[in-house]
C-alpha cells in the first residue's frame, strides 16, 4: 500500500455515504419535468473548479412550471446555498443567498472562499416554498507550497446522449479515492437527433431534436444532459474540472466558423459560438473567465500544476489534408497569447509534475499505413474526407509550428514530467510525445500523453457495426508500426480513465464499460501506463491502482 492510499482510506468513511447517496438519485425519466407545486431543483448540482481556499457552486432553479431551461420565463427568486464539514450540516462553515432569473437561465454559482486546504465539504442549496437540493460533496486542494502524497483524478471525454448512457459518470460517482473529475470536453453535442448516430441507431433522444444554434437551443441542451442520473451523480460526488472542446459549439470549430455550421441558414458564427459560451458558463461548474475561454491554471500543492487549454477559440481554419499548409508557420491551434502563457508557466512552475488539459491528441499520428478498407470509417470518426488519410489536421497536426515551438520550449530549458491528457478522439491511447517522430526512438522524447476514449461517442467498431477489437485490430498494428512513439491504442472501447500521481510516477489506468447502451453497464479495468519521473517515456505496469 502507498502513502497515497493511506490518504485516500482516510477520508473514506466521509465520502461514502455521499456516494451511495449519489447513486440512489432518482432516474431521469422520474424526474419531474417542471416544477409543480412550487420551486424545485430538477437538474441536480455540481461543484467545480477547487482552490486551496474555495470551490465554486452551480445548481439551477425552476422556481415556476413556466419557467423552463431555454424558455426566457420566470421570476427571479433567492437561491440560498450552506457548506459544511459533515454531511449532516451540524457544522455549517460558510452560506449565502444568490439571486437566480431568467437572464442566467436560472442557473446559480457561488464562488465560495474562507475553506481549509485538502478539505472535504458538504453543500447545498435552499429557497422559499420547501425546495431543498440534494447534498453534494466537494474537495478542495492542497495549500499551494503544502507537500501531499498524491492525487487522483477521474478522466473522462466525449458523452454523446443519443449514443448511449453515462455508465463511466456512475462508476466515477461510486469512487471514493478521488480528488475530481477532469473532463477533457465535448460534454454535450450539437447535433440534431439522428444525425450522430444514425436514427436507427440512437439509444435515447435528446432536445431539442433540431440542432442547437440559438442560446435557448444550447441551454435545453445542457438542461437535457442535467437530467440524467448519472450526470446528477457525478457531480454530487466530485467536483469537476472541465475545459470544452468542438461539440460544445459545432463539429469540428475554429475562431471563425465550423464545419458543421453554415452560416446563411444557421446564422453569423460569431453569434452562434458567443450562445454556446453563454450557455456553457451559466450551466458548467466553470469559473467565468476574462474574454470567455476555459483556459487557466490549478494547482495541487507542490506535486502538479495543471495547466487547462483552449483549443477552440483562437485557432485558424482546419487544412485539408496532404496540402502541405500544416506546417505554416503564421497558422495557430492556441492564438499567440494562449502559448506564450503555457510556456511561461511550464518553465515557471515549481511542482513536481505539469499536466496539462489538452482537449486535442499533441502526438504526431501518421494513419498512411491503414488498411484501405477501414480508411473511410476512421475518416468519418475523426471527421475528415474519405478520400484519404494522413494525419488528422483537427488535432496539433494540423498545427505543426506551435507543437514544434512547444516542444522546443519543453527540451531548451531542461523541462521534465509534462503530462498531456486528452479527449477527443473515442480512442484510448498511452504514447511518448517526440520532437522528431521520423527518427523516434533515436530522438527524444519531449513529454507523454495519455488520452481517454469516450464516454458513449461511436468509435470504429460502433461506425462498422462489428464484434469490438476485430477489424480495428489491423488498424491498431498499423498505426503502432508506423509510429513507434505510439505504445498502445484501443479503437473500440468505451469508458474512462483513473490519473494517479505520486512523485515517483504519472499512471493513467484505463477502465472499459460493459456496453454503452445498457443504463447499468458494468466497469472492468483494462490496463495501465505509467511515466516514471524525469524519464518522458510510457511504459506498461500490470495493476491499476486502487
Amino acid at each position: 500500500m502507498t502513502p497515497h492510499d493511506n490518504h485516500h482510506i482516510s477520508r473514506r468513511s466521509a465520502v461514502t455515504a455521499v456516494a451511495a447517496t449519489a447513486a440512489l438519485l432518482p432516474l431521469a425519466a422520474g424526474l419531474p419535468a417542471h416544477a409543480a407545486n412550487g420551486p424545485a431543483f430538477v437538474h441536480g448540482i455540481a461543484s467545480g473548479d477547487p482552490l486551496p481556499d474555495g470551490v465554486l457552486l452551480w445548481t439551477r432553479i425552476t422556481p415556476t412550471p413556466e419557467a423552463v431551461p431555454g424558455s426566457g420565463r420566470g421570476p427571479a427568486i433567492d437561491v440560498r446555498w450552506e457548506v459544511a464539514s459533515d454531511r449532516n450540516f451540524g457544522s455549517v462553515v460558510a452560506r449565502g443567498t444568490v439571486r437566480a432569473s431568467a437572464a442566467t437561465d436560472h442557473t446559480v454559482k457561488a464562488d465560495v472562499r474562507g475553506l481549509k486546504p485538502a478539505t472535504d465539504y458538504f453543500y447545498r442549496f435552499s429557497a422559499d416554498g420547501g425546495a431543498t437540493s440534494p447534498v453534494g460533496r466537494t474537495r478542495t486542494t492542497p495549500a499551494q507550497h503544502a507537500s501531499t502524497d498524491g492525487v487522483r483524478f477521474g478522466v473522462v471525454s466525449c458523452a454523446n446522449w443519443e449514443s448511449g448512457y453515462f455508465a463511466p459518470y456512475r462508476h466515477l460517482a461510486g469512487r471514493t479515492d478521488l480528488d475530481a473529475i477532469l473532463h477533457l470536453g465535448d460534454y454535450i453535442y450539437e447535433y440534431k437527433s439522428g444525425e450522430y448516430p444514425e436514427a436507427k441507431y440512437v439509444v435515447r433522444p435528446h432536445k431539442p431534436a433540431h440542432e442547437i444554434v440559438t442560446l435557448a437551443d444550447y441551454r435545453i441542451r445542457h438542461a437535457t444532459y442535467k437530467t440524467d442520473t448519472d450526470v446528477q451523480a457525478m457531480h454530487a460526488a466530485l467536483p469537476m474540472i472541465a475545459i470544452w472542446d468542438d461539440h460544445e459549439f459545432a463539429d469540428n470549430a475554429w475562431s471563425g466558423g465550423a464545419e458543421n455550421h453554415t452560416p446563411g441558414s444557421e446564422g453569423a458564427w460569431a453569434a452562434r459560438m458567443s450562445a454556446a459560451k453563454q450557455a456553457y458558463f451559466e450551466w458548467m461548474p466553470v469559473r467565468p473567465s476574462t474574454g470567455g475561454t476555459t483556459y487557466r491554471r490549478l494547482r495541487y500543492g507542490t506535486l502538479a500544476d495543471l495547466h487547462l487549454l483552449d483549443l477552440r477559440s483562437y485557432r485558424n481554419q482546419q487544412v485539408s489534408t496532404g496540402s502541405g499548409d500544416a506546417d505554416d508557420p503564421n497558422r495557430t491551434l492556441t492564438g499567440r497569447a494562449q502559448l506564450d502563457w503555457l510556456k511561461s508557466g511550464l518553465s515557471g512552475s515549481d511542482t513536481t509534475w505539469r499536466l496539462v488539459g489538452n482537449s486535442v491528441m499533441i502526438s504526431p499520428v501518421a494513419f498512411g499505413a491503414i488498411p484501405a478498407d477501414l480508411l473511410g470509417p476512421l475518416a468519418e470518426l475523426l471527421g475528415l474526407p474519405k478520400g484519404g488519410l494522413a494525419v488528422n489536421t483537427d488535432q496539433w497536426d494540423g498545427y505543426t509550428d506551435d507543437r514544434r515551438e512547444l516542444l522546443a520550449h519543453l527540451t531548451d530549458n531542461s523541462i521534465d514530467n509534462t503530462v498531456f491528457l486528452t479527449g477527443d478522439i473515442h480512442m484510448a491511447w498511452a504514447t511518448d510525445v517526440p520532437v522528431k517522430a521520423a527518427t523516434y526512438p533515436l530522438s527524444r522524447s519531449a513529454a507523454t500523453e495519455f488520452v481517454v476514449t469516450s464516454v458513449t461517442s461511436d468509435n470504429i467498431d460502433d461506425i462498422l457495426h462489428v464484434p469490438a477489437h476485430t477489424l480495428s485490430l489491423v488498424a491498431a498494428a498499423a498505426i503502432k508500426a508506423a509510429n513507434r512513439h505510439v505504445k498502445w491504442v484501443d479503437m473500440d472501447s468505451h469508458g474512462f480513465g483513473v490519473l494517479d500521481i505520486t512523485a515517483e510516477r504519472a499512471q493513467m489506468d484505463y477502465y472499459t464499460v460493459s456496453d454503452k447502451a445498457d443504463r447499468n453497464a458494468t466497469s472492468a479495468w483494462d490496463r495501465s501506463y505509467r511515466t516514471l519521473s524525469g524519464t518522458q517515456k510510457v511504459e506498461r505496469v500490470d495493476k491499476p491502482v486502487g
